[in-house]
This record gives C-alpha cells, sequence and structure tokens, in this order.
C-alpha cells in the first residue's frame, strides 16, 4: 500500500472514530457534519471526500465486509455443505475496529434511526448481490434460469439470520455469543438447499370455481 493510501485510511479511520464518538454521545440525527468536521480537525469540504452522507460514516465499511466474505465463500472448500460454508465465511470476516460495548450501541443506533436503518438494507442488498453468484455456481444452477431462486432464497435468509442475531446480541447484552445466536437463527430456518427442481411446474395450475 502507498503512502497516500496508507495516509488516507488513517484519516478515514480517524474521522470514523470521532463521528462514531459523537454520534453515541449526542445522538445520530442531532450530530451534523459540520460538528463532526470541527470534532476531527478537519474543513466540512475535507468530509466530503471521504464520506458522501452521515450514514457512510456508521455503514460506509459494510461494502468492503461484504467484499470480504465473498472472497472467503470463494475460498472455502467446493464440497462444504452450502450452509456450512456461508456459515464459516461469514465467521471468518469480522470487525475489530469497536470493541463488543461499543458495536452493541452502534448496532442499536442503526435500528432507532430511520436513515441508518433503511440505508442498512440496502447494503445487505448489496451483499446479497456480491454472494449470489457463487451460491449459484455450488448449487450448480442455471445462470439462465431467472426461476431458479435457491441461491437467492438462501443468501437472503442468511443475511437475515444474521440481522436477527445481531439485534438479539444487543438485547442480551453479550451475554450470548453472535456466532451462537446466528446459529440457533440459522438452525430454526435451516433446510437442505439441494432439492431437486428442475421438473417444478413453470405455471401454476389454474383453479375451476366449485358449483354452488
Amino acid at each position: 500500500m502507498s503512502l497516500w493510501s496508507r495516509t488516507r485510511n488513517t484519516v478515514y479511520r480517524e474521522i470514523t472514530r470521532t463521528a462514531m464518538e459523537l454520534f453515541l454521545e449526542r445522538g445520530f440525527d442531532a450530530t451534523t457534519i459540520d460538528d463532526i468536521a470541527a470534532a476531527a480537525g478537519i474543513s466540512r469540504r475535507s468530509f466530503f471526500r471521504y464520506f458522501g452522507t452521515k450514514e457512510d460514516v456508521v455503514l460506509g465499511d459494510l461494502i468492503a465486509s461484504g467484499d470480504l466474505v465473498r472472497e472467503a465463500l470463494e475460498a472455502r472448500p467446493g464440497d462444504e455443505e452450502i450452509w456450512e460454508a456461508l456459515r464459516n465465511a461469514l465467521h471468518s470476516v469480522k470487525d475489530t475496529a469497536f470493541d463488543e460495548p461499543t458495536m452493541m450501541k452502534i448496532i442499536k443506533m442503526v435500528n432507532e434511526t430511520p436513515s441508518l436503518r433503511a440505508r442498512s438494507i440496502e447494503k445487505h442488498l448489496q451483499w446479497q448481490a456480491l454472494l449470489t453468484p457463487e451460491v449459484r455456481r455450488r448449487l450448480g444452477a442455471d445462470p439462465a434460469d431467472p426461476s431458479d431462486v435457491r441461491a437467492d432464497a438462501l443468501v437472503a435468509t442468511v443475511i437475515t439470520c444474521l440481522d436477527v442475531a445481531a439485534d438479539a446480541w444487543t438485547r442480551c447484552g453479550g451475554e450470548v455469543s453472535l456466532e451462537t445466536l446466528f446459529d440457533a437463527a440459522a438452525a430454526a430456518v435451516r433446510a437442505p438447499a439441494d432439492v431437486d427442481i428442475a421438473d417444478r411446474p413453470r405455471t401454476a395450475p389454474s383453479r375451476t370455481a366449485s358449483p354452488g
């Protein structure tokens, strides 16, 4: 990594740390971009060189994490069961930027702030777009068949299980690990992914109204 890149990353992390402290102290909506810039010792213009919005300060790393999960999934053994491959890929990527108590506060803030919640859902959809192609490949799905929804459903379910686990993790104050809660959520919905759908009907059968 070049000196310029290292310097940029250092500034990015410092702005993020400063902004998070303000968000958790004052509240997300009560903290302005000018507040963040002043506390970080930068200009408003400099802030926008690193972030497009306040929401990006909180959730901007989520896309980068999605790329890491995709790479981890692609590196899993080819014969690994698909649920296990997704689970192991997720568990291999951990956010070490904040300690657990701070992460709990951030998750709570995201859940309680409509603009952050909406952006979080948007980022998760981008995660789904990143992970689905590899899952389709592992399932042997025909890329040209838009009616094969198995991979999309699996990835969407895994991401939802991660959200459910994170919510529960904050509610129980970390007494149960995030990994354990994710495994419990996944176990509740898990089903074999290799269902043969080659003979599925292409259209729903028509219904005839009963007399009377």
